[in-house]
């Protein structure tokens, strides 16, 4: 078992199918779940499951609602960052993460690799996104 950071490939597939809207559909939610490191998640994940899903105090299964910062650009890279997420006062392990889109099926996005098991003990557990540019945004197209 293992988790790969990656962008899920049915994710890919879903942009190209005008499946997914991070700007103007207001009525797409997308979230981050933590995972432990019995989970298996790579880039041929293409859904939320509960499976090896974080338990704790102050974790609820389905994770953090993302807030997105709208998509951009910047030269000829096309980009979108999400605000950091914190679960406050919680006692966690996680190993990685998965981003996907709420409702429906549940369709996943991209897998995050923490590289090691991070823990936090009745404290905040907080996700920071890299920077929001061509370079560094966690979702870009180039």
């Amino acid at each position: 078992m293992a988790i790969t950071q990656a962008m899920c490939t049915s994710f890919k597939k879903a942009l190209l199918d005008g499946e997914m809207d991070f700007s103007s559909d207001t009525s797409q939610t997308f979230k981050i779940a933590l995972f432990t490191s019995s989970a298996t998640l790579d880039a041929s994940t293409t859904a939320y499951s509960t499976t090896n899903e974080v338990t704790g105090t102050g974790y609820t299964a389905g994770g953090n609602t993302l807030t997105v910062v709208a998509p951009t650009t910047s030269g000829t890279t096309a980009y979108l960052d999400f605000s950091d997420t914190t679960w406050s006062t919680a006692t966690i392990t996680a190993r990685g993460a998965l981003i996907y889109q709420s409702g429906g099926s549940n369709p996943a996005v991209a897998v995050l690799d923490f590289g090691a098991d991070k823990t936090s003990t009745a404290g905040d557990f907080t996700i920071q996104f890299p920077t929001a540019d061509a370079s560094n945004a966690i979702i870009r197209i180039a």
